[in-house]
């Protein structure tokens, strides 16, 4: 599975960002193309430790069960549930959270394993830095074919 330490997947996911547009629809779910890039910078935030978030209680119980879900090779399915604090609603600058989101996942590929939070996931508790890279690849692909791209 490819993951965001590895430079051919990371140069990948940058070009599927570059292809983006101001007017590009989404195919589902409820955020523009700039909200879509806000939120992805988000959880790269939380990958890196600069955003920690509380367990949810409902990770404690679901999350060792289906942890699988975020490291797997499988894709995501439509409409997976956002943790709330996740949800971006208001207007966002497309070519700002275009610069921002692509600094992001530079900066966490350089950071490498050390540069990984060391606190549980919200959700899906316990990563390895490993999982952490493989899971913000298959969230940025999600994202990205969210938008065709």
């Amino acid at each position: 599975m490819k993951n965001l330490f590895q430079p051919d997947a990371v140069d990948e996911v940058i070009s599927r960002i570059d292809r983006l547009q101001p007017t590009t629809q989404r195919q589902w779910g409820k955020m523009d193309v700039a909200q879509m890039m806000a939120h992805c910078s988000a959880t790269l935030d939380t990958a890196s430790g600069r955003l920690v978030l509380p367990r949810l209680f409902i990770g404690r119980v679901l999350g060792p069960f289906v942890r699988p879900i975020f490291t797997n090779d499988k894709p995501f399915s439509r409409n997976s549930p956002t943790d709330k604090k996740f949800v971006i609603a208001d207007q966002r600058d497309f070519s700002r959270e275009q610069e921002q989101l692509k600094l992001r996942i530079r900066q966490f590929q350089q950071g490498g394993e050390a540069g990984c939070t060391k606190h549980p996931h919200s959700f899906f508790g316990p990563l390895k830095p490993q999982e952490w890279a493989t899971g913000m690849y298959k969230h940025l692909d999600h994202h990205l074919r969210q938008f065709g791209v």
